[in-house]
């Protein structure tokens, strides 16, 4: 086992990695940017370096920056997390020309899965279904209106490199088509420096179903069940759940054979997580993301299963106990992306100085954050304050009290998504589990976002002038009546 392990990232999951090596009695290196010089996970570690300047390029997308604080600490392991350098394979490599253990799979495999055309033809050779589309790269448009015409419009054009939806562009028309090429290989170039692309069949109303894999060193792989990721904006996700309200016992057997399948064809060895787009009764494969996701709580709240240990373990040599008949479901697990943005402005970020913090709690409630109160979320990264995950004996238990904690919840100071969750919540679709990828836009929850913000006032100035007339508790009175005014100021 690993005695020092460096942790390549920040915030909720920097804290989230340091908190298994602790449990597993390993010592923590966090690195930290100028922003986040008193940030959480810098102060959680055992030690802490800096490595540059606030903006990514300076800091943690720096990797001699970090192989240099790994080499000055002792660490003999590094973590990526997520985002940032998760997925680099020129980093992989790095640490493994060090003598430095990656924490993830090998350099291969990450960029094998990382560009989208390589990936396709990969699960194609293993038998996994795939969206009708181009063999290859588009190279213009008359070879992009010969797949168009194969395959039916809409199509959409999708970046080789890409991710998160960046660059894509659906196209209804032949008469869209050129002017939407120029376009994503524009904004591809720009984001990924490479403007290859590729051609798919548009689905309409498509849920975005992924399953979690395991692999080690010696052989094994096993899947963890499968998380429902369709509630997003802008093709990133915001509310995630396990299971999938609309995942059979057999489905679950069969796609997460394929799953297991795709990642045994590519000898790929840690946590990883194979998604698919369901539509109409069919699945088919959209990508593989080689390292730990946002949404993994709601699988370890499921299962049983922490999977960061389990990463640590299989980077060490160790094998995995576990065989796929004990992988169990129990329960039913929600998670919401609780982030400093606005939803009424096209969920616009919105860093700041976090004035007031309460987290929720009480039965079945889990906060993995990296803020306090004071905190300055700086506007260099992306805005999470945390993710808060409930569990329930079943669905209708688990929504029942992610809506309780969302009510508790009290952040001030910056605009958060919260009031958007509680209108997901209530939303009779969602309940029913009737999800998309268009559900935002499908069924109006932004007009539902004022209303829940009303509420959550008058609540308030009702609890206030409760408290007034007591003298025991004017104390309490004044504080919420200062909230109550605050939230309007950050509004």
């Amino acid at each position: 086992m690993f005695s020092k392990v460096l942790v390549a990232n920040r915030g909720e999951i920097a804290v989230r990695v340091m908190r298994a090596c602790r449990e597993l009695g390993i010592q923590t290196v966090a690195v930290y940017s100028e922003a986040d010089r008193h940030a959480l996970h810098a102060k959680y570690a055992d030690e802490a370096y800096l490595i540059g300047e606030p903006p990514p390029a300076k800091s943690y997308l720096n990797i001699e920056a970090i192989l240099d604080a790994a080499e000055k600490s002792g660490a003999d392991a590094v973590h990526p997390g997520y985002g940032f350098l998760a997925e680099n394979p020129e980093f992989v490599r790095a640490c493994e020309s060090m003598g430095i253990t990656f924490i993830g799979p090998s350099s291969r495999a990450v960029e094998l899965m990382g560009s989208k055309i390589e990936a396709r033809r990969c699960m194609q050779r293993a038998g996994v279904p795939v969206v009708p589309g181009s063999e290859g790269e588009v190279r213009d448009a008359e070879e992009a209106r010969e797949v168009a015409e194969r395959i039916g419009y809409p199509v959409v054009l999708k970046a080789s490199a890409g991710g998160g939806g960046i660059g894509m562009k659906v196209v209804r028309s032949e008469q869209e088509l050129e002017h939407a090429m120029d376009s994503a290989r524009s904004v591809a170039r720009s984001a990924f420096g490479d403007a290859t692309l590729f051609m798919e069949k548009f689905l309409e109303k498509p849920r975005h179903i992924e399953f979690q894999v395991l692999a080690d060193g010696r052989g094994k792989t096993l899947h963890l069940n499968e998380r429902e990721c369709s509630i997003q904006r802008r093709h990133q996700k915001l509310i995630e759940e396990c299971p999938s309200p609309v995942v059979t016992e057999e489905m679950r057997e069969r796609v997460g054979e394929l799953a297991v399948r795709a990642a045994r064809y590519i000898k790929y060895t840690n946590a990883g997580t194979v998604e698919f787009i369901y539509s109409e009764g069919n699945f088919y494969f959209l990508e593989m993301n080689t390292r730990l996701q946002v949404e993994h709580p709601v699988t370890e709240r499921t299962t049983g299963i922490d999977i960061v240990k389990e990463q640590i373990r299989i980077a060490a040599g160790e094998g995995i106990e576990l065989e796929q008949e004990d992988v169990k479901l129990f329960g039913h697990a929600i998670e919401c992306r609780i982030n400093a943005e606005d939803p009424l402005n096209d969920f616009a970020p919105c860093p700041g100085r976090i004035t007031r913090y309460r987290s929720p709690g009480g039965p079945g409630i889990r906060i993995d954050s990296g803020v306090r109160m004071g905190y300055t979320i700086p506007p260099y990264y992306d805005p999470m304050i945390s993710k808060l995950i409930a569990w329930g004996r079943c669905r209708e238990e688990a929504i029942a009290r992610m809506e309780r904690a969302l009510t508790e919840y009290i952040i001030t100071g910056v605009k958060t998504n919260i009031p958007f969750h509680r209108a997901v919540m209530r939303c009779e679709a969602f309940r029913r589990g009737e999800l998309s990828t268009n559900f935002i836009e499908e069924h109006r929850v932004l007009e539902r976002v004022p209303e829940v913000m009303r509420e959550d006032e008058q609540r308030l100035k009702r609890l206030a002038e409760a408290f007034r007339d007591d003298k025991k508790v004017a104390a309490i009175a004044t504080a919420v009546s200062m909230y109550i005014e605050e939230r309007k100021r950050s509004a």
